[in-house]
């Protein structure tokens, strides 16, 4: 991939030098400074959502929740550990508040403990809720877009909601159809 995106700049730089080349150095610096600008940003909306999860948790907040969709995920995940099914509840939560980058630690935690149990079940499945990530708050997208000076930010809301609840349950109806054609 990295070999991919270095020809596409290398060919890009080409033509606007030879297109354009009294604009090529500042649409480079241009270029800079916005990605730069983008990753303070996200570096700080995720700052918050991870402090705000590991105050959840060392609070207890993370405990009870998981008490509460224990039974769900106990029977979704085919799990009997304690700590897996705290960590699946908090990776679920965050994908839920559109908070992808905060659940990724709980889901590789989650997954650690469902493999001490040999539950390749309940990883592949935890997989597959994180690549389809249902959001019913798209939580990030709506900071980018006010931080990017977007009049209506939070207009994202009911698209984003279709589309992430289309894409779980397709991915969940795909994974178990395609889990039951293993077992035969």
């Amino acid at each position: 991939m990295n070999i991919i995106f270095t020809v596409i700049i290398i060919i890009s730089a080409a033509v606007l030098l030879f297109t354009n080349p009294e604009g090529f150095l500042p649409a480079m610096l241009s270029g800079a400074e916005k990605s730069l600008k983008l990753a303070v940003s996200l570096f700080a909306i995720y700052a918050v959502w991870l402090s705000l999860s590991e105050a959840s948790e060392k609070c207890g907040i993370n405990a009870k929740l998981s008490r509460i969709l224990r039974p769900i995920c106990a029977k979704c995940f085919k799990t009997k550990s304690e700590k897996a099914l705290e960590n699946i509840s908090m990776n679920l939560t965050c994908n839920l508040l559109g908070i992808g980058g905060a659940a990724t630690p709980f889901g590789i935690k989650a997954v650690g403990e469902m493999e001490k149990e040999n539950n390749a079940f309940g990883q592949k499945l935890l997989f597959v809720l994180n690549a389809t990530s249902l959001q019913l708050i798209p939580t990030t997208i709506i900071s980018l877009r006010a931080g990017a000076g977007s009049a209506s930010s939070g207009d994202i809301f009911l698209p984003t909601l279709i589309c992430t609840a289309a894409c779980t349950v397709c991915g969940v109806l795909l994974f178990l159809g395609v889990e039951k054609l293993w077992r035969r």
